[in-house]
Formats: C-alpha cells, sequence, structure tokens
C-alpha cells in the first residue's frame, strides 16, 4: 500500500507481528495512521471486516466513526435509530444517520477525516453521485476506503464487469435508487446455488422488484480496473487497488490538498 523505507516498514512490521494471530491484512499496517485517532463516516455497516483481528482493523483505531444507512430498517442491520447512535464495536457509539447514501443532507462539507464503504457501492444505482457526496464531506486528505465484492466468487460470476462509461452516464443523467435499468440481466445471469439467502427463482424476483425498499440487488459489478478508473476521475490519489482473496476487493485512497489536484499517487 504505502511506500516506506524498507527498513522502516519491517521495523513497523515486528512491532506489530502480533497481529499476524488474526485475520488483518499485512498491507493494512502501514495505512493505520490514516485512521488512527480519526472520526470518520461509515456507508451501509457496521461491517464485521473492520472489527479488531479482522482483515481490515479500522475500528479499534478511530477515535470516532458515525454510520449512514439508507433506511430505519434494512437487511443487514435489522433496525435502527438517530436517536439510539450508530453502535459500530462494542462499547463504541458514533452518530446515525438515516440518509441515502447519494444524499447526506445535515453533514457538512469537510466533516470527517475518513470515509468506509464495505459491500454497499455495488447495490448502488448511481455509485459516481455517492462517491461525489463522499469526498464532498471528507477533509482535503482525508481517506476513501472501499471494500467491493470479487464478482469472481459470488453470485454475480456469470455477470460482466460494469464499464466506466455507463457509471458516467448515469452519474449524468442523476440515475435515481429506484431504478431497474439492470434488472433484466440480473435476473438471467445471478447464480442463485450461491445465494442462498436469495430463496427460489421467483421469490428472488420478487424481492428484486422491491429493491428500492430493501437495496438486495448488485447494480453493478466492479473489478480492481474499474475501480482505478474512478479513483482517477475524482483525483482521489490511489494507495491500494487490490484483491483479496476470496471474495473481496479492497481500494483506498486520499484527497490530495486541493479537491482539484490530479491523483500523483500509484498504485499497489
Amino acid at each position: 500500500m504505502v511506500t516506506l523505507p524498507y527498513q522502516r516498514f519491517m521495523k513497523f512490521l515486528m512491532d506489530r507481528k502480533d497481529r499476524f494471530l488474526g485475520r488483518e491484512r499485512p498491507s493494512f499496517f502501514p495505512c493505520r495512521l490514516l485512521f488512527e485517532g480519526k472520526i470518520g463516516l461509515e456507508i451501509g455497516g457496521p461491517s464485521g471486516v473492520f472489527q479488531a483481528k479482522e482483515l481490515l482493523p479500522v475500528y479499534p483505531c478511530a477515535a470516532r466513526i458515525d454510520g449512514v444507512n439508507f433506511a430505519a430498517s434494512t437487511l443487514w442491520g435489522g433496525e435502527i435509530s438517530e436517536e439510539a447512535g450508530y453502535r459500530y464495536a462494542e462499547g463504541h457509539i458514533g452518530r446515525q444517520f438515516v440518509r441515502e447514501a447519494g444524499k447526506l443532507e445535515g453533514i457538512a462539507d469537510g466533516t470527517y477525516d475518513f470515509v468506509l464503504s464495505s459491500h454497499s457501492l455495488e447495490h448502488s444505482a448511481n455509485p459516481l453521485k455517492c462517491l461525489a457526496e463522499w469526498i464532498r464531506v471528507l477533509k482535503p486528505g482525508g481517506a476513501v476506503l472501499l471494500l467491493l465484492p470479487n464478482s469472481r466468487f459470488t453470485f454475480d460470476h456469470r455477470r460482466p464487469v460494469t464499464s466506466f462509461q455507463h457509471l458516467l452516464d448515469d452519474y449524468r443523467n442523476d440515475t435515481a435508487e429506484d431504478d431497474l435499468t439492470h434488472l433484466a440481466e440480473i435476473l438471467s445471469l445471478h447464480d442463485l446455488s450461491r445465494d442462498p439467502q436469495a430463496g427460489s427463482a421467483e421469490n428472488f424476483r420478487a424481492r428484486s422488484l422491491r429493491n428500492v425498499e430493501n437495496r438486495g440487488l448488485h447494480q453493478h459489478v466492479f473489478d480492481v480496473a474499474l475501480l482505478r478508473q474512478i479513483f482517477r476521475h475524482f483525483s482521489i490519489n490511489p494507495l491500494c487497488a487490490e484483491i483479496a482473496p476470496p471474495n473481496h476487493i479492497i481500494a483506498l485512497g486520499t484527497l490530495g490538498a486541493s479537491r482539484s489536484s490530479s491523483s500523483t499517487g500509484q498504485t499497489c
């Protein structure tokens, strides 16, 4: 991920060698400073992958994390309320927002040090609109950490990767979250044998038609190359774009000092 002088990097790893006892991804170590003691916003969580001793243990690093979910009741989070707060880890409570991911009303520009999203962006009908809004609430130099499904090992493995031009068209057309443009493709190519929670084909179709209520559909399919294109579009300095076997794609980047600056980082 982040390039460090070799000796300093090895010392950093040895000082934290006990973390190999967990599942933490080694390439996360030198990026912890992006999250330690910082205040972040998570979209569509909470997420097990960010817990202590998991793949990307952001939760124990951060000073506080607030959360955004599109409704007060979701397939993954159960019942939530803004009054109860965002309970993202044991003993840790942030502020809970019930908002669309692409319309963070009431959150001021430059509020957060980082934004997290795990297996959420693929559920949006307009991913670039969401990212533009997430970037709006980030401070200059703030970090964006995205996890998306590796379609080769999910029920999307038969579907083609979405083109960047398609995402750009959705953005320019202000595509709304009730859009079902991809429904025919999904119903045709979705591998129900890898999605037991979806039930029968009839049940899956019925649920999909109510997607604006449940957001269960993977509207788009991503790969590393597409995420790099998205980062370039938003001038996000890429620190990492990689596969985390078997079923994650990780993308991490930071905003420049000016949001209009060009991307100068290198992917790992």
